[in-house]
């Protein structure tokens, strides 16, 4: 369903004119789909490698450049990315000079890609970021009367072999002058000093990050991390650290674990006595019932600011019971190889999240996922020719020098507004578990999960799953799927029994597809499906372990699947109990695939 913009009640000319702009670039989206195609091509049209698809001149029209240049994955143009890595100053993505690479979440196993920009890219991107406000404030009036804790973080930086800054997105972000320097907006006033969140060591950063949070927690009016598991991972954080950030705020003396000289200072102008405050967050946090904290503890939030769409749908049952079920806005669709869009609705429930796709950000094909099978070269749709219903891959070419670039990610349209398709985010590709000829992608497994959840739900009302990842064990003969849950459990003495839990491994395996079944049920290809569940805090340690590797504790996700071996084995370390599917799935010859 469209969104129409009523520019009179929002809340200030500025904000006006970035609504006019999104009704602007929307309005008229094939006319600017085929302006960025021009600028890029032009701008790019002498680079290495659109100059070895041409025959003659430069690729200067869109049915031309895509008969000429091919869909192509990231292995494709890792030679590429390479000589640029290793000083290769040449045009050879892009006439102008790659700036930096962003490196993608590097999550699910292998190293971190590396997504070339330039410094011209990151105007446009800051430009979309300038948007989410805007439309934010014609549902939550208010906002510039309080202040945000965000619970952000930056990396180590590396260079690559030829001195370029390699470093995630948002670490590039908070590191640049446009962040550090930014002018004062009432309407983006964080608590989290710019120390705090630069500061390098994840535990001094996260701790004065939640400390100041408390400290102005009657300032507080949304609370919020780049993803649901960042958030999650802040309120464990202070479920384990609530006694040292009391004492911190009873005595006025900051914790001696800070040992940041720029950290210490900041801290020395916020923290002062207040036992009146101490007594409170103690209060809260001593009798272990966590239920509602954050509303609690910052009675003014309005609304979570978290990504909860594909695999960090997972969080949403306990972002509800630590918030008391606030609203949970899913503001923006990124990711380090391009912007895409925006939510027009931020405040929808969040299995209702649509992003408007905005088509100045970048030039966008999309490959449908049922109509390609046979054909070669695929048959891509342009922005403005997809179906409502349908889903696709996306494909990008960036001003950066991407072209024609399978990003991974899977979406099904679910409107327009003005002429800009919607877009609800559906998985990540190829995100599997096999054994035999069974395929299980990222969806399925996350519904399976979400049956487990209404089982305990039923049958054990204070059991809920907070975090999960799988494991393909080839080992066993025959091979079978393990599935490690990790358990929030209200009352510690109603564990669910291992009956119940026997019975969540038989309804994983029944929401499982046809093929699946088949393996198990006819050909006994597949063995019975096994559930590990490990104790409290196990996929912090992943998490750490993920971190120490060099991953990006903002762009981090839980791996759905697992099988990096010191993984494993620390999955396995943390396992407190095993259970396995009692009977069959059902399945029977009629059903088809």
């Amino acid at each position: 369903m469209d969104v129409k913009f009523s520019f009179p009640s929002a809340a200030c000319e500025k904000d006006a004119e970035a609504l006019q702009f999104i009704e602007d670039m929307t309005s008229n989206a094939d006319n600017v789909q085929q302006n960025v195609l021009a600028e890029i091509l032009s701008q790019n049209g002498n680079a290495e490698y659109l100059q070895k698809f041409q025959v003659e001149g430069a690729i200067i029209d869109r049915e031309t450049y895509k008969s000429k240049v091919p869909v192509v994955v990231y292995e494709d143009i890792q030679p590429f990315i390479k000589r640029i890595a290793n000083g290769d100053r040449s045009p050879i993505l892009s006439t102008r000079p790659i700036s930096e690479f962003l490196t993608s979440s590097g999550t699910s196993g292998g190293e971190s890609n590396l997504m070339p920009v330039t410094q011209e890219e990151l105007p446009r991107r800051r430009k979309l970021y300038s948007l989410l406000m805007p439309v934010m404030n014609l549902y939550v009036p208010g906002l510039e009367k309080g202040k945000c804790l965000y619970f952000l973080f930056v990396k180590a930086e590396t260079k690559t072999p030829g001195g370029l800054l390699a470093r995630p997105d948002t670490t590039s972000y908070y590191n640049s002058d446009m962040f550090k320097n930014k002018l004062h907006d009432p309407y983006s006033v964080h608590t989290s000093p710019t120390e705090a969140i630069l500061c390098l060591d994840s535990f001094q950063s996260m701790y004065t990050q939640m400390l100041c949070g408390l400290i102005k927690r009657d300032e507080v009016n949304r609370v919020g991390a780049v993803f649901a598991s960042g958030l999650v991972r802040a309120i464990r954080f202070l479920q384990l650290n609530w006694r040292q950030l009391a004492n911190d705020i009873s005595t006025g003396i900051l914790n001696p674990e800070i040992k940041d000289p720029s950290v210490i200072k900041c801290m020395s102008k916020v923290l002062k006595p207040n036992t009146d405050l101490a007594e409170f967050i103690t209060k809260e946090c001593e009798n272990e019932n966590w239920e509602g904290i954050i509303s609690r503890i910052w009675p003014k939030t309005k609304y979570l600011d978290v990504v909860v769409t594909g695999a960090m749908a997972q969080y949403i049952p306990t972002l509800d019971y630590y918030s008391g079920g606030l609203p949970k806005a899913s503001t923006m669709y990124a990711s380090s190889e391009c912007y895409f869009g925006l939510n027009l609705k931020p405040m929808c429930n969040p299995s209702e999240v649509s992003f408007t796709i905005m088509p100045n950000m970048g030039y966008f094909e999309f490959l449908p996922l049922d109509d390609h099978i046979g054909q070669d070269p695929p048959q891509l749709v342009d922005l403005g020719d997809v179906e409502v219903g349908k889903e696709y891959e996306l494909i990008i070419t960036t001003y950066s020098g991407l072209c024609r670039y399978r990003v991974g990610d899977i979406l099904k349209v679910t409107g327009f507004h003005n002429s800009a398709p919607q877009f609800k985010f559906i998985r990540r590709k190829n995100v599997l578990l096999s054994i035999d000829v069974d395929k299980t992608d990222e969806a399925e497994l996350q519904k399976a999960v979400e049956n487990v959840s209404k089982l305990l739900a039923g049958e054990c009302s204070n059991a809920t799953i907070t975090e999960y990842t799988s494991f393909a064990d080839t080992k066993s003969i025959p091979g079978h799927y393990v599935i490690y849950l990790e358990l929030l459990v209200k009352d510690p003495n109603n564990w669910p029994c291992d009956q119940t839990l026997e019975q969540c491994c038989f309804v994983m395996e029944e929401s499982l597809n046809s093929v699946y079944k088949q393996c198990r049920n006819a050909d006994n290809s597949i063995g019975a499906l096994e559930i590990r569940i490990v104790k409290n805090g196990t996929f912090e340690e992943v998490m750490d372990y993920a971190i120490s590797r060099g991953a990006s504790i903002n762009q981090y996700k839980a791996p759905r699947c697992v099988n990096f071996t010191p993984i494993v084995e620390l999955l396995d370390s943390r396992v407190i109990s095993i259970h396995f599917s009692p009977a069959m799935p059902l399945w029977s010859p009629e059903r088809k695939h």
